[in-house]
């Protein structure tokens, strides 16, 4: 049996957090701009900043330009945002430009479930 430092666990998570920031651009959109890497412990995270900004009736635009990587956790975040978007009335798009971002989506065949696009000034207009 492995017994880990608690502060060494607690750094580890530190390191694995992901960056969110909160805009709004225009009236009704709201930019989620994410950054670092959304995996299975950061993927809450997400889920949390995505679900406080559903906004009925408005636009949600969720930039992943900052993303390095992106696992089958963050995907389920991603789905789980068009199905509660698509059931609010509210439209979804995802702004991703990096093949870390843009493979995942592609392989999965998610780009067919929401709106992808390569800028940020594509996904707002």
């Amino acid at each position: 049996m492995t017994v880990q430092d608690p502060n060494v666990a607690e750094a580890n998570r530190d390191e694995q957090a992901i960056g969110l920031a909160v805009s709004n651009p225009a009236q009704d959109v709201t930019v989620v701009s994410v950054s670092g890497e959304v995996d299975m412990v950061s993927a809450p995270a997400l889920r949390a900043g995505v679900t406080a900004n559903l906004v009925d009736g408005g636009k949600l635009v969720l930039d992943l330009t900052g993303v390095s990587f992106l696992g089958s956790a963050g995907l389920a975040v991603l789905v789980e945002a068009a199905q509660q978007s698509r059931s609010r009335a509210i439209a979804f798009s995802v702004v991703a430009a990096d093949r870390a971002v843009t493979r995942p989506i592609a392989a999965t065949g998610l780009g067919e479930v929401f709106d992808v696009h390569p800028t940020l000034d594509e996904a707002i207009g």
